[in-house]
């Protein structure tokens, strides 16, 4: 696999708006150390279906196309922001175009909304504008291909999560096998692949976003925690559920699922350390391990095939492992944090 992005012209274009952007700083007037900005800060909320929160109702743009990206009214972004203002700092939410199912590359390209349509939406990064000062956003889950790694795991998921995007990595394979698929061979060649794609888009992203909106904080925001250190509490159903957290995905497979996201979760923190300019990023994965799916009262994370709060028409979609309103709050609050501290240095 190689790189095909256009990355280092961007990147000669960033690092000049980021120049410039430093220039102005140092020509503006002083502010003092720690003080909450006394303005509203220009911003911008990016993301796939985890900053949309996927399955929390009801969701923005209801009658459009827009709907089916499942925006949640009450998402993280707005929730996070809310938190902010009763802090004393007013962001002005320019535009929150996170959208369910958007991979990386869509910050630069438009994103099909549902096969067989012509309904789309565009490119994420139009959002941004010259005086936008935060950006922040999830990205990196779908680049890499978890919903297929899901179903490789899943005999349910390859027949009933026809609503999930993505095929199985290898349809031949059998679930119950997918452990050691993901571990050696094609399986674990196939992820190392998807890993580097990953860490080229996040890449192409943070120089984007130096690109149209020099001025801007960047923060990324991994995901939280599907799967505990104990998987032994994921062969429960959670208090009031008949489904198992991961329905049928095998116990011997939960590791390595729990494997995946950790190392989702450490490229995204590096693209985040190494993007020119500085970016911060929020390591949910790190402050969730007590609220995954398979904590029961305490979880933050509804099960696989366990109802969501979203309908369409009398079918309730399932949760396909996104954060609950428990997961969304943690979700706002860690990201508020970040903010409050990125806005007070």
């Amino acid at each position: 696999m190689r790189k095909t992005t256009k990355s280092p012209v961007v990147r000669r274009l960033a690092a000049a708006a980021v120049a410039l952007g430093s220039c102005l700083a140092l020509a503006g007037p002083a502010g003092s150390a720690g003080a909450a900005p006394a303005d509203p800060v220009p911003t911008v909320f990016f993301g796939d279906s985890y900053t949309a929160n996927f399955g929390i109702a009801p969701v923005n743009h209801e009658g459009s196309e827009k709907a089916f990206c499942f925006q949640a009214k009450e998402n993280y972004p707005t929730v996070a922001t809310r938190r902010l203002a009763d802090k004393g700092i007013t962001l002005d939410v320019q535009s929150d175009v996170s959208c369910g199912g958007a991979l990386v590359r869509h910050f630069w390209e438009e994103q099909e909304l549902l096969p067989g349509t012509d309904w789309k939406v565009p490119p994420q990064q139009d959002a941004l504008k010259q005086d936008t000062q935060l950006v922040a956003g999830s990205m990196g889950g779908n680049t890499l291909g978890f919903n297929r790694i899901l179903k490789q795991c899943s005999d349910k998921l390859r027949t009933e999560g026809a609503l999930l995007p993505g095929e199985p990595v290898d349809g031949d394979e059998p679930a119950s096998k997918c452990g050691e698929f993901f571990e050696s061979g094609d399986g674990k060649a196939w992820l190392d692949g998807q890993f580097e794609r990953v860490g080229w888009d996040l890449e192409e992203l943070f120089e984007r976003i130096g690109y149209f909106a020099p001025d801007a904080k960047r923060v990324l925001v991994g995901y939280p925690r599907l799967v505990p250190e104990d998987t032994t509490k994921c062969l429960t159903a959670a208090p009031g559920q008949t489904q198992l957290p991961f329905a049928d995905i095998p116990k011997d497979a939960l590791p390595v699922l729990d494997q995946i996201q950790k190392r989702l979760n450490d490229v995204m923190k590096k693209a985040a350390a190494d993007a020119e300019g500085g970016a911060d990023f929020v390591d949910l994965y790190a402050n969730t391990g007590s609220n995954t799916a398979c904590d029961g009262a305490d979880r933050g994370i509804g099960g696989l095939l366990e109802d969501s709060q979203v309908e369409l028409g009398d079918f309730k979609l399932p949760w396909y492992a996104h954060p609950n309103e428990k997961g969304r709050d943690i979700q706002a609050k860690q990201v508020a944090d970040k903010v409050e501290e990125i806005l007070n240095k």
